[in-house]
């Protein structure tokens, strides 16, 4: 195995799930409707934990610092989650939008996953794979629900689909390791996995009454460390009670 391609691929996937999770944790008290309130903090609280394994095995079979380090101690260019996932929420519409995309893209990542090489990580993919399958239907009710219902509604979600469609192609920005992936078996590549995932969501974004963008064009970067001030300033409010006693056993 590849340690060091291992690695990269944990650490963005890792920062993808703690990066979105708080994101969606924003909704936290203030859902549209108590259901919702409720199921968007359930799915945060997933993806934080899916974070906090990652960043365990990377501990534990890498070396690397401990959770809580990788989580909040590190500066901004270090963290390698997609763009799409620091982007301040502007809207219900957005963030639905976001956890269409962005969840099936992880169903499908995990489900390849399964068949890693590295078998630590294909035993983590199957017990995660399950959590995110529901986190997938509920993105999928109420994307076909709200995309069909009123004239308002259908508008304001193909407002957020074209604006989250670039941001989205970013989930697959290949890693400079992308290859040495692909030869060990740990992972088929993001290539694949951008192809299974638009014949996945292109139907349901049909069924819906939407249309999913033509554009090509990727916000790239993230898995590189170059972000937008959105995740500078996330970061900041994440790391505020770590960051007033860092010497703490929390």
């Amino acid at each position: 195995m590849n340690k060091e391609a291992a690695q990269e691929l944990m650490l963005k996937m890792a920062d993808d799930a703690l990066i979105y999770g708080h994101r969606l944790s924003e909704w936290t008290g203030i859902g549209p409707i108590l259901e919702e309130d409720i199921a968007f903090s359930s799915i945060s609280q997933d993806k934080v934990g899916h974070a906090w394994q990652l960043y365990q095995l990377l501990e534990e079979d890498f070396g690397m610092p401990g959770p809580d380090q990788l989580g909040f101690g590190r500066k901004e260019n270090e963290y390698k989650c997609c763009r799409l996932n620091e982007l301040y929420t502007r809207d219900y519409a957005f963030a639905l939008i976001r956890h269409f995309l962005m969840d099936h893209a992880e169903f499908i990542r995990y489900s390849l996953l399964r068949a890693s090489s590295y078998e630590a990580l294909a035993q983590l993919a199957k017990k995660v794979r399950g959590e995110i399958k529901y986190h997938v239907l509920h993105a999928d009710t109420w994307v076909k629900k709200l995309g069909a219902a009123t004239e308002e509604s259908h508008s304001r979600m193909q407002a957020a689909l074209n604006e989250a469609f670039p941001y989205a192609l970013g989930i697959f920005e290949p890693g400079p390791l992308e290859q040495e992936l692909i030869d060990t078996g740990i992972f088929i590549g993001e290539e694949r996995l951008q192809s299974e995932w638009l014949d996945e969501i292109r139907p349901i974004i049909e069924e819906s009454g939407l249309q999913l963008p033509a554009t090509t064009d990727a916000a790239m970067g993230g898995r590189s460390g170059n972000h937008s001030s959105d995740l500078a300033d996330l970061l900041e409010e994440m790391s505020e009670v770590l960051r007033s006693d860092p010497g703490a056993n929390w």
